[in-house]
């Protein structure tokens, strides 16, 4: 079996030694940066299988370097391209901190001080989820101007591919399994993220508003995932 590699980000020398130690007893391979231009270095030659990123860092910060991989035509200067699972690390840690984590892309949110066996626990979920569509052998689906295909875990808009993130394609997956079925933001916290996730419930509503830009005509009155007001979202097939 391959050995998975982390990338942590962190400018605190006791952290990444923490978290490198625990990671290597669960058999993770673990590279480290202690500012966000090494980062950028190590993403563009080291394709690692997850980030474990900081915000406040040296140079560049976590938050560009989360847009530079979810959005690497917007931030080409950066020069960073691909869908790794990002879990911030971060002493931030109000609401508004945490929704503007996921709104760069985040696929977790973990708060200093923190656990780290409680961290490990959290990059194998985010590990496991990452990959759990990756032998599917569900067939693609096509709505109207819009087209999902599972095996490849890629989306289409009128023949034009959309970047999605490992949630959001999840997340849209889901809905799309269960046409015209409600789901409260709790239910799709715990489908898609999974009892070991920690975060509150704005993570969902951050995720929705993030797949509703990228693949509605009119995300400000949306087609395909509609709102239910007082219990939640479901999706609507045209």
């Amino acid at each position: 079996m391959n050995q998975p590699t982390i990338l942590v980000v962190d400018d605190e020398a006791t952290i990444r030694e923490v978290v490198r130690k625990y990671l290597e007893l669960e058999g993770f391979k673990v590279i480290e940066a202690d500012n966000g231009n090494q980062a950028l270095a190590l993403l563009r030659t080291e394709r690692p299988d997850l980030l474990i990123l900081d915000i406040m860092l040296p140079g560049v910060d976590g938050f560009s370097i989360a847009r530079s991989l979810r959005n690497p035509a917007q931030y080409a200067a950066l020069a960073v391209d691909g869908d790794i699972p990002i879990i911030m690390l971060t002493a931030r840690k109000t609401e508004v901190d945490r929704v503007a984590g996921f709104e760069v892309g985040a696929d977790d949110y973990v708060v200093k001080p923190f656990s780290p066996r409680e961290l490990v626990g959290r990059v194998k979920a985010v590990l496991r989820r990452a990959s759990v569509t990756a032998t599917t052998s569900e067939k693609p689906v096509s709505f109207a101007n819009l087209s999902i295909d599972p095996r490849t875990r890629s989306v289409t808009i009128q023949g034009e591919g959309v970047s999605l993130t490992a949630k959001e394609f999840e997340l849209l997956w889901f809905l799309v399994r269960h046409p015209h079925q409600v789901f409260s933001r709790a239910q799709l916290l715990d489908q898609i993220w999974g009892y070991e996730f920690y975060g509150d419930e704005s993570t969902v509503t951050v995720h929705v508003r993030r797949l509703r830009e990228k693949i509605e005509p009119d995300a400000g009155h949306p087609t395909y995932i509609q709102t239910v007001w007082g219990v939640g979202y479901k999706f609507e097939p045209t």
